[in-house]
């Protein structure tokens, strides 16, 4: 069997391995970066397309490579792969399985904001730095006070977003440790100094040392999961008092009458059936 996996996640990494056990089974891992593409090969793809496909591409490469089944294990903001490979799935009339990340309960608490998009969510982060500001302004220490930063934790893709409104150099990023990564940042407008790179997921106990090194006034993340590491982010926050700023998943109402799993194992059972 010739399986498509939409990968450049952790999910789709453990999804990959696993599938190595299948007889007869060969993997096609596609990725939007390089750095994903060395991850899902050394996980035992067969091979990689290190791009981001439209329909079409998608479509075309489904044809050529003989494709039998298109497993969708992007993340769960990346809406508009999950349209793309729902379309070129019926188009094809091949089978399309989801893997849907579970969703984490946010905490009830006042330093808590949701938000619906990064441009909201920058917006919500520039007027937290403003009361921060406020706060501080006049006191007779301010000349020995580090200057708050913000802390970008939503991948260095939704980046733009924050920098359109903070200066570059009061945000900190982190980010994972590719070259495209470090590039998208120095493009922005960051500095070595101001850059993280490092690959997660972090406990909270890291997550709070790099918020009280950076003197994190204000965190910006995103609700990606127990994966994602949601809850250690946010919990570290609020441990210290600091604000944090959550943009919730899009919805995709092309998935509702898709096959979605939340289990990696119920994936795999599916594809067992084939």
């Amino acid at each position: 069997m010739k399986i498509m996996v939409m990968a450049g996640t952790r999910d789709a990494v453990r999804i990959i391995e696993k599938l190595r056990a299948f007889e007869d089974t060969e993997i096609l891992a596609t990725t939007t970066t390089g750095y994903g593409g060395e991850l899902a090969r050394s996980a035992g793809a067969f091979s990689v397309i290190s791009k981001g496909l439209g329909v079409d591409e998608i479509v075309q490469t489904i044809s050529q490579k003989n494709i039998e089944v298109l497993v969708d294990a992007t993340h769960p903001f990346a809406a508009e792969a999950t349209k793309n490979a729902i379309k070129a799935s019926e188009i094809s009339g091949i089978k399309y399985l989801r893997f849907e990340r579970p969703q984490v309960p946010l905490p009830d608490d006042d330093l808590v904001h949701e938000v619906k998009s990064f441009e909201e969510a920058a917006s919500k982060v520039k007027e937290i730095v403003k009361t921060t500001s406020k706060k501080t302004a006049g006191n007779d220490m301010e000349d020995k006070i580090p200057t708050p930063k913000v802390l970008h934790l939503a991948g260095v893709s939704t980046l733009h977003h924050l920098t359109e409104l903070i200066p570059p150099e009061n945000i900190v990023a982190r980010i994972v440790p590719s070259n495209y990564s470090l590039n998208k940042c120095f493009e922005l407008g960051l500095t070595g100094e101001n850059i993280i790179a490092m690959q997660g997921t972090f406990s909270k106990e890291l997550n709070e040392a790099v918020m009280k090194e950076y003197h994190a006034s204000v965190v910006l993340t995103k609700e990606s999961g127990e994966t994602g590491g949601t809850l250690s982010k946010i919990d570290a926050a609020l441990e210290l008092g600091i604000p944090v700023v959550v943009v919730t998943r899009p919805t995709v109402p092309e998935l509702q009458n898709q096959m979605a799993f939340e289990d990696v194992n119920q994936v795999l059972a599916e594809l067992h059936k084939i």
